[in-house]
């Protein structure tokens, strides 16, 4: 893919600035409800530590797309989880740039890791400052996006550090990339997209994208409905299924899931993205369940992301039997739309 992997550069005593993404979802008292992205990034990780680099974490956390200093979206609680999985003690930052990061980043040895405060915390993430870039740049010697799920955005720590610092790609990011290739370059067919949950506007050139090297395309009722709303059209029509019961339904009906699952089950690739009804209500969840027992079920070659379906998965401890669970919804669906993601190319 002509990008470099974290393994073709030597780490040891270096120090590698690490873009991850740990925009995880917090309760009311910044407990972590789902650690799936921080579990995603910890390979690398432990790579960098059994090398002996000195490892530098930086991340953004927003559930709302904050763009102030807010107490409540620190990474403490980020840096507390890692700690109680690695074994190690993962210092935090008072900020992710300054005189407090710089004297952290000097004080550390081989082996240990630091993780900096909130990107977000600043403008100039989000603005892609290159002042901003050159600053955060200043703390490493090597750069390494392990932040897949970012890579569609032109934010500072995506594409602006490796402007200032010899660059490479993540195991996560790499594996991303090779499993999603599959799926463009040489599908196993009959090749099936599965596209539930909202926003038919975001998902609308995926879709039409998709339907030129899908076999068939499954949306649900709210993205069926949008698209008769808002009268998008498509290239290839007679290849998108939708439900036959009420679109706005909070659920899909037994005759749906049977005419989906014809198509799923025959399937030797599935992409799967965006849950059906309201999964998250014991009473409305029977429809994604039974779409995610086909796709197991059909043994093909599975990618599923998104965070609700992700979150789905997770609740139901089906998680293992999918062949890859992305850590990008909207990544994901920009790439397999046939886009160049921004974060990849800086790479390159």
């Amino acid at each position: 893919m002509g990008v470099k992997s974290i393994k073709d550069f030597n780490v040891k005593d270096k120090k590698v600035l690490v873009r991850c993404d740990f925009n995880v979802p917090l309760d009311v008292a910044g407990g972590i409800l789902d650690d799936f992205r921080i579990l995603a990034a910890l390979p690398t990780i432990k790579y960098l530590i059994e090398k002996k680099a000195k490892v530098i974490l930086m991340s953004h956390l927003d559930p709302e797309d904050t763009l102030f200093v807010n107490p409540k979206f620190s990474l403490q609680p980020v840096a507390k989880k890692l700690s109680e999985i690695l074994g190690v003690e993962v210092a935090i930052t008072d900020d992710c740039i300054g005189q407090d990061a710089e004297k952290k980043v000097g004080e550390l040895n081989g082996g240990q890791v630091l993780l900096l405060e909130n990107l977000r915390f600043h403008m100039g993430e989000s603005q892609n400052s290159d002042e901003f870039a050159k600053n955060l740049s200043a703390l490493g010697k090597i750069y390494i996006n392990e932040a897949f799920s970012v890579c569609h955005r032109t934010h500072a720590s995506i594409v602006g550090v490796p402007k200032y610092l010899p660059h490479g790609a993540g195991l996560l990011l790499e594996k991303e990339i090779e499993n999603l290739s599959k799926i463009l370059k040489n599908p196993k067919r009959p090749l099936v997209a599965v596209i539930g949950g909202k926003k038919a506007g975001t998902k609308a050139k995926f879709i039409e994208n998709i339907s030129e090297i899908a076999d068939a395309v499954i949306v649900g009722g709210l993205i069926k409905k949008e698209i008769e709303e808002e009268k998008l059209t498509f290239k290839n029509p007679k290849k998108i299924i939708s439900p036959v019961n009420d679109l706005q339904a909070l659920d899909i009906d037994e005759k749906t899931i049977e005419i989906f699952k014809e198509k799923i089950l025959k399937a030797k690739t599935i992409i799967w993205n965006g849950p059906f009804g309201r999964f998250e209500d014991e009473n409305f969840k029977n429809g994604t369940l039974k779409i995610a027992k086909a796709i197991v079920e059909s043994k093909a070659f599975s990618v599923v992301g998104g965070g609700q379906t992700v979150e789905f998965l997770r609740k139901e401890g089906m998680i293992d039997q999918f062949s890859h669970v992305s850590t990008g919804g909207g990544a994901m669906l920009d790439y397999l739309s046939g886009e160049k993601l921004p974060g990849i190319e800086a790479l390159k």
